[in-house]
Order: C-alpha cells, then sequence, then structure tokens
C-alpha cells in the first residue's frame, strides 16, 4: 500500500487548519474555530497543545482519513532561530525551542509540536514544518540599522512569498533560482522581499510593524516621535507592542482592522478612507522601490499577494506608481495550506531533502 498522503497543519490565533492532499490534490479540509473564552484559560500558547491536538484527532478520525497512508506530516513553521528557507524534519532541539518560544510565543510554535505529536497515531509519517517566518537569507549589508545595538532582523510572510515566487518562475517556464523578484504579501502585516536567485536577501520585519502600514501594523514610525512619546508618556513595552503591533495601522486611525470596510468607505468617497488606502499604496510603492535598488533595477518581476490584494483600487494604484520598474502581477489571497501541500509533495517525490534543524543561525 502507498503511502503517500500529506497531512497539513496550520494552526493560527483563533484557529487550526487541517487538510490531506494525495497527488497536490486536496480530498479533506477544515478550519477548527476556536473561542476566544476557550483559548484565555492557557497561560502560554505551547499549553494549548493537548486541547488543539484532540480536536485534530476528532476530526482525522470522523473523516475516516487512513492513518496508514500518510507518509508526510507537514505544519506551519513558528517562531524558531533563524534558518534558510527549507522543510525542516521535526527533531528533539526544534520541539524544545518552540516549547520555551525562544523567539517569541505565537499560534504558528504549535504546528510542529502538533506535527509531532501526531506521530503517535500516523506510525508510518515523519513529521516537517517549512518555511516558518524566521526565513533568514539577509544579506550583510542589510542588516545594518545604522546603531550597533539594533540589528534588523529577516521575519516576514515567508511560506507565502517563496510559494507564489514559484508559481510565477513556473508560469514562465522558468526556475525560481534563475529569476530577480519583488514579492509584496499584503496581509494584517506587510512584507515586502527582495528575491535574488531564489534568495530573500532583504525584507522589512513585519512581525514587529516595520515597513508599510497594515490593517493592524503601525509600519515604520519616526523615531525620535516615537522614543519622545515612550519616555514622556513613560509607557511600558507591552504598551509599545500594542501601538506597533495590533493596535496601529488602521486600527489606530478607525478604531477597527476591517481593510475591507476601508475599501468599500473609499469606494462611496469618504475622504479619510481614500486617503488612508492612498496612503498604504504610498507606502507599499515606497518599499517596493527601495528593494527595486536592492536587486539593482534587475528586477523580472512584482507579485503582490495577500489578503489586500484583492482590492483592485489599492493595487492598482500601487500598479500605476511602480509599473515603470519591472511587470507588476496579483496574486490575491494567500493559500498557506496549498504550500505546505507542496513541499510535502516534493518530500514524497524525492525532489528535494528535509534539513536538520540545529537551532542556531545557519550561514
Amino acid at each position: 500500500m502507498d503511502v503517500n498522503y500529506i497531512l497539513v497543519i496550520n494552526p493560527g490565533a483563533t484557529s487550526t487548519k487541517i487538510a490531506v492532499y494525495l497527488q497536490n490534490r486536496s480530498i479533506f479540509l477544515k478550519t477548527i474555530r476556536h473561542e476566544c473564552g476557550e483559548l484565555e484559560a492557557f497561560s502560554t500558547t505551547s499549553d494549548q497543545l493537548d486541547y488543539r491536538l484532540k480536536l485534530v484527532l476528532t476530526e482525522v478520525e470522523e473523516n475516516h482519513i487512513p492513518f496508514d497512508r500518510v507518509g508526510v506530516i507537514i505544519a506551519r513553521g513558528g517562531l524558531l532561530q533563524p534558518i534558510e528557507s527549507g522543510v525542516y524534519e521535526v527533531n528533539e532541539t526544534m520541539i524544545r525551542d518552540l516549547e520555551t518560544g525562544v523567539m517569541g510565543d505565537h499560534a504558528s510554535n504549535l504546528g510542529g509540536l502538533i506535527a509531532n505529536s501526531l506521530l503517535n497515531t500516523f506510525t508510518c509519517a515523519k513529521a516537517y514544518i517549512a518555511d516558518p517566518v524566521v526565513v533568514d537569507e539577509m544579506q550583510d549589508v542589510a542588516r545594518i540599522s545604522g546603531h550597533p545595538e539594533f540589528e534588523r532582523l529577516s521575519i516576514f510572510h515567508a511560506l507565502n512569498q517563496k510559494s507564489v515566487a514559484r508559481t510565477y518562475a513556473q508560469s514562465r517556464g522558468v526556475e525560481y533560482e534563475d529569476l530577480n523578484l519583488i514579492v509584496a504579501h499584503l496581509g494584517s502585516g506587510i512584507s515586502v522581499g527582495a528575491h535574488i536567485k531564489g534568495r530573500v536577501v532583504d525584507v522589512n520585519n513585519a512581525l514587529d510593524g516595520e515597513g508599510p502600514f497594515g490593517p493592524e501594523r503601525s509600519g515604520t514610525l519616526p523615531a525620535g516621535a516615537l522614543a519622545r512619546y515612550c519616555v514622556e508618556k513613560n509607557v511600558s513595552w507591552p504598551q509599545v507592542k500594542k501601538m506597533l503591533i495590533g493596535e496601529g495601522g488602521l486600527y489606530a486611525y478607525e478604531g477597527h482592522k476591517d481593510a475591507q470596510l476601508i475599501e468599500k468607505d473609499a469606494r462611496e468617497g469618504d475622504a479619510r478612507a481614500m486617503l488612508l488606502q492612498e496612503a498604504m499604496a504610498y507606502q507599499i510603492s515606497k518599499e517596493i522601490g527601495a528593494m527595486a535598488t536592492v536587486l539593482r533595477g534587475k528586477v523580472d518581476a512584482i507579485l503582490i499577494t495577500g489578503g489586500i490584494a484583492h482590492n483592485p483600487d489599492l493595487t492598482g494604484d500601487v500598479k500605476d506608481r511602480v509599473g515603470f520598474i519591472a511587470p507588476v502581477l496579483i496574486y490575491p489571497g494567500e493559500d498557506e495550506m496549498r504550500a505546505l501541500a507542496q513541499n510535502g509533495s516534493l518530500l514524497l517525490s524525492g525532489k528535494i531533502n528535509a534539513r536538520e534543524y540545529r537551532g542556531k543561525k545557519e550561514k
């Protein structure tokens, strides 16, 4: 009997998505929603492991997923130590770093933990993660911030950026590793990466809210004004973090994080909504322009993806501003499940090999 099924796990802040793929075809997809009250009972994200694991097992059992035919369990990666792009087999070092939250406490940390725990049930499978947000391929010059106390970090939507880049390359009949691309992921956070021959050599730290502002993240704020504000208001780090991540961006201006509502209001002529939408497109375009200089102007294409890429007015504005650099293509939405399954399929076919997570920065 062939062991050719792929089980995909994607834990989020308020949901756990699971899917089963066979030969790149989805045969089962389920989003398990979690009520805030249920999750508030856990002091840390890793404490949610048993709770979420039971829900996943219930779904796969009720939907008659063949336990003995799953060869790969692949999950969304968490906040690990910085690593190269690729697929990593879950090992003890990774489990330790995910459990302790070595780079931060985030729902994605549960991905590798759930995948590893499922090995007790899926005895023919191995557990992996792919392209977590901590993928770090930045060139040394991009790490310099301007002060030795602060190094620029690579934390971005690596999974979706890499997947979209490969999808574009495939559509052109070329290899991703032969292209120079700029990829902009427009979601609750916005990341814009410079891809040179398959490596993201520069990108804004979207987790910390750097770069363009988004629905809930502030973007890069004026440093002097921010420093004075923190000192004069005597604000704590949790308060500052909330300003930058969670209650920045559209939320700070409008009191909500609904980019679709801003799109609707702007289309109906609301002046403030129009200005905010233009400002977002303006900042995204500036970041794309900056990445064009990283690529020395040799840009094969600019790819725009993520949930906000569904807004044709905003993406149209960006196209108008950066279209002189290179062709602009829109890939609206994000399909992390499919991207994870693609990596799982490559593993099963032997086209790629899993890497080893060593718990320290890899060069």
